[in-house]
């Protein structure tokens, strides 16, 4: 769905022809044709599951005691080290969590009565997706501990990260640092997602009307060609990814304060360890 999404945009949104389409993602000319004009969507094929729990006697097994534990009080139903524990009593030959894996899947896929729909959807974080947001960490200078900005991009769908220390959270050191990232990524995402951030919004989302960008940040995503998604006010889960980063990134390589000589060689220690 991303390459048709792609092949859409450049169509729609670039105005580029079929011709420039084939060209730029190195695709067949009919296949740029059909899905840039064409109101066609690929039929999504259903993997056939394998493994011990789908082909063997266990994942019934397994069914049969979670719909019979559905009937009960939650907190007499039994919990996944039971099951796994009553599972080894029939001879079962398989891990722990083979048999957690199974049961995740099997409670994605049955609703049940006393599970209502909450409205939660799930997150999928295509590949080239980012996220950007700053932390304070402290390290030692001269003799004195000193703050600095750090500036974190995660990458959802690969769990990476990249990260650069920064003097300041102003709009110098938000380009700057951003240029610094992509550099030792070694290429530009395709979508950036950020919070409110003041260097790059100078007006948030609110019911009438969607966030507004800085000139500058705006001069800066057109030079490298890449989109951004502002999140809600006050809705930092919903860039949970590098929040979790940000923390990580504290509580391993700042949890001692680390001797800083200058930014730079912290940065490249920064860039060494993750």
């Amino acid at each position: 769905m991303s390459d048709i999404n792609c092949i859409k945009h450049l169509r729609n949104t670039k105005g580029l022809s079929i011709s420039e389409i084939q060209k730029t993602l190195g695709i067949n000319w009919r296949t740029a044709k059909k899905y840039a004009d064409e109101d066609q969507l690929p039929i999504e094929q259903q993997k056939k599951k394998t493994g011990m729990m789908y082909e063997e006697k266990w994942g019934e097994i397994v069914s049969g005691w979670l719909f019979e534990d559905r009937r009960l009080k939650r907190k007499l139903r039994r919990n996944k080290k039971q099951i796994f524990e009553e599972l080894k009593t029939h001879g079962f030959p398989g891990s722990y969590r083979t048999v957690c894996y199974f049961i995740d899947d099997w409670r994605h896929s049955h609703s049940t009565e006393d599970s209502p729909d909450k409205g939660y959807e799930r997150l999928e974080h295509p590949p080239g997706e980012a996220q950007v947001d700053f932390g304070t960490m402290e390290t030692v200078q001269d003799g004195e501990f000193v703050d600095v900005h750090t500036l974190v991009m995660s990458f959802p769908y690969s769990n990476a990260a990249v990260a650069v220390p920064l003097p300041g959270e102003n709009q110098e050191c938000f380009l700057h640092g951003l240029k610094t990232l992509f550099n030792q990524c070694g290429g530009v995402p395709k979508q950036i997602r950020i919070d409110n951030l003041t260097p790059a919004v100078k007006k948030t989302r609110s019911r009438f009307g969607e966030a507004e960008l800085t000139d500058a940040f705006i001069q800066f995503q057109n030079h490298y060609g890449f989109e951004v998604q502002v999140c809600n006010p006050g809705s930092g889960h919903e860039k949970g990814s590098v929040e979790n980063k940000v923390g990580y990134v504290r509580y391993n390589f700042f949890s001692a304060s680390p001797v800083m000589n200058s930014f730079e060689h912290l940065t490249e220690m920064l860039h060494t360890q993750l």
